[in-house]
């Protein structure tokens, strides 16, 4: 991979809008893998560098080029509203005018109706792709 992962950071150098990097986890680079949750090398991630995300796909030049060059650049948030919709924007505009401390509360309380019910909608899927009746809960 690191021959195709050399030359997309050559494609991408001096890019406006897009990064194109290695970090070294063990040196100068460990308190940034430790904030965005990389473990192991390589790791790739993506996206809004406050919500990166983990890619998944291919790793040969073909498949990292073609992502990258669909995926990076500027995305819908609060530094490019332009790029969002209606809906979007107004859950951001929204969101900003709450402190971080009410933000992260009801992230919290999301993550725990979501802990709740993920598990018995589990058990509803399992139990239709069996082929049982509504009925029959």
């Amino acid at each position: 991979m690191k021959p195709a992962w050399d030359r997309l950071m050559e494609d991408f150098k001096g890019s406006a809008t897009s990064l194109v990097a290695d970090v070294d986890c063990t040196e100068s680079g460990k308190d940034l893998c430790e904030k965005h949750g990389v473990k192991g090398f390589p790791t790739i991630k993506y996206g809004d560098p406050n919500d990166l995300q983990a890619y998944q796909f291919s790793r040969d030049y073909d498949a990292l080029k073609k992502f990258a060059d669909e995926n990076l650049g500027p995305q819908c948030g609060p530094d490019h509203m332009e790029l969002c919709d209606e809906k979007t924007k107004a859950s951001i505009e929204k969101y900003q005018t709450m402190s971080v401390e009410r933000l992260e509360a009801k992230i919290e309380a999301a993550k725990r109706v979501l802990e709740q019910d993920v598990p018995i909608m589990k058990k509803v899927v399992g139990y239709l792709k069996a082929g049982n009746a509504k009925s029959d809960l």
